[in-house]
């Protein structure tokens, strides 16, 4: 087992990582959580695999009212008809402002779960339990929430911070290739990021399914060290932890252009990492054969490098909506190094030039 603490001054919480845990999730919640009622919020597919086991874990801690909302998969039900939807269930289930929300999932319910609790009543408590490796090494940690509107992805959205982050890497064998693959988009992030050591990993793997998950707690672990670091020096996104949207501008443009569950999320980060270094080593801010490397390790993992259609002008529409812009200017995220990041500022008037 190891933990990682985020030492927020406000909300501070731990990220616990490890295996065979998922089956002992109601001890770890006791030692946070009094007793209360409890929702675990999932999707219909991740529910059928783990909700019963979470439910009874929890029953047998001590929580003797617990209930599952579960609701269909994919980014496309990430919205605030969803939101709603679970609002009347929690609210039929008696939930107070006591009481607690449990996400069990990859992103899109961790997102939607969290925003819940955050708004339902002004906001309860609320536990993360990521199965999905985007979730695990992302998503989850950070207390991002949000939800999908038709203009942007994630428009709408709080801070708030889980009472602690439960992971358990034996969840990630039950993935499909894609889903694990996807999850690789983010831990490449890290790596180019903020950490070298994590990049070597990297560099040392084959790529194949069964080398990834022999080595997943190591990588789970220094993603969220990299998530956890950036997050306590800037909790409310207005500084470095920009620099955590490496490849996510375009990717996120990517996504809704695409329409929300076709490219997947790490997919799309994917692409835009490698998209994005390739416009800033033409212009000199990244070193020179960096793209190069990027598509390489993206590549390794059975990620996508390009993206078609490239419609700039539909690309920079999406993307002057994105949470990353200041009135006539919008922040980016360069690499110029593998293991160091800068914000470089763009004008509005400037993003389809730079697309193109």
């Amino acid at each position: 087992m190891k933990t990682l603490h985020v030492d927020l001054p406000q909300h501070p919480y731990d990220i616990t990582v490890a295996r065979g845990e998922l089956a002992k999730s109601g001890k770890w919640a006791r030692d946070l959580w009094q007793p209360q009622k409890i929702v675990i919020i999932t999707d219909n597919h991740v529910g059928e695999l783990y909700a019963e086991t979470v439910k009874l874990s929890f029953e047998d801690a001590g929580f003797t009212e617990v209930s599952v909302f579960a609701f269909l998969e994919g980014e496309a039900s990430k919205t605030l008809a969803t939101v709603e939807t679970a609002y009347k269930f929690l609210a039929d289930f008696g939930m107070t402002r006591s009481d607690g929300i449990v996400a069990l999932g990859g992103g899109v319910v961790g997102d939607l779960a969290g925003f819940v609790a955050s708004t339902y009543m002004r906001g309860i408590h609320f536990l993360q339990i990521p199965t999905s490796l985007t979730a695990q090494v992302d998503s989850s940690v950070g207390g991002k929430t949000g939800v999908n509107t038709a203009y942007a992805k994630n428009m709408v959205g709080t801070f708030t911070q889980p009472d602690g982050v439960l992971i358990d890497p034996d969840c990630l064998a039950t993935l499909g290739e894609r889903e694990l693959y996807e999850g690789m988009g983010e831990v490449i992030k890290c790596g180019l990021i903020a950490d070298v050591d994590l990049w070597d990993i990297l560099e040392g793997l084959t790529g194949e399914v069964d080398n990834l998950l022999t080595n997943s707690e190591a990588l789970i672990y220094h993603s969220c060290d990299v998530k956890r670091k950036v997050v306590v020096e800037d909790e409310l996104d207005n500084g470095t932890r920009l620099y955590l949207n490496f490849g996510h501008t375009i990717g996120h443009a990517i996504e809704a252009t695409a329409g929300y569950g076709k490219v997947m999320h790490g997919e799309a980060v994917a692409i835009g990492m490698v998209q994005i270094t390739k416009i800033a080593e033409e212009k000199g801010l990244s070193q020179a054969g960096l793209t190069a490397k990027i598509r390489g390790m993206v590549a390794k993992f059975h990620l996508p490098t390009d993206y078609t259609p490239w419609e700039v002008d539909k690309l920079a529409k999406v993307m002057t909506l994105d949470k990353k812009a200041r009135g006539t200017q919008i922040k980016t995220v360069l690499v110029p190094e593998i293991g160091q990041a800068k914000i470089n500022v763009i004008d509005m008037v400037d993003v389809e030039e730079w697309l193109a």
